[in-house]
């Protein structure tokens, strides 16, 4: 099994580059993102991981998020998204 990702506490514009980079290596198999200590989540950063949730959905894989905070959780209702519609790859 895969370690997990530990995503960056500010999923702003400036780590969308380097989150896609994360991902990009992660993509033949299934994917755990651990949002423990993630205090923002940004729309440009939402994109890169509904991008990741959907091409490892084409390919058979699977990403889950996991101990994501009330904040973070009510930041991604507020774009429309919960943890599971994301890591699904829909809104």
């Amino acid at each position: 099994m895969t370690e997990p990702l530990v995503l960056q506490p500010k999923l702003d514009l400036p780590a969308a580059a380097p989150l896609a980079e994360a991902l990009r290596g992660r993509l033949d198999g299934d994917v755990v993102l651990d949002g423990s200590q993630v205090t923002q989540i940004g729309a440009l950063c939402l994109q890169v991981l509904l991008s990741a949730a959907t091409s490892l959905r084409s390919k058979g894989h699977a990403m889950s998020l996991t101990n994501l905070s009330d904040k973070v959780v009510e930041q991604l209702a507020q774009m429309g998204f919960s943890p599971e519609t994301l890591a699904e790859g829909r809104g």
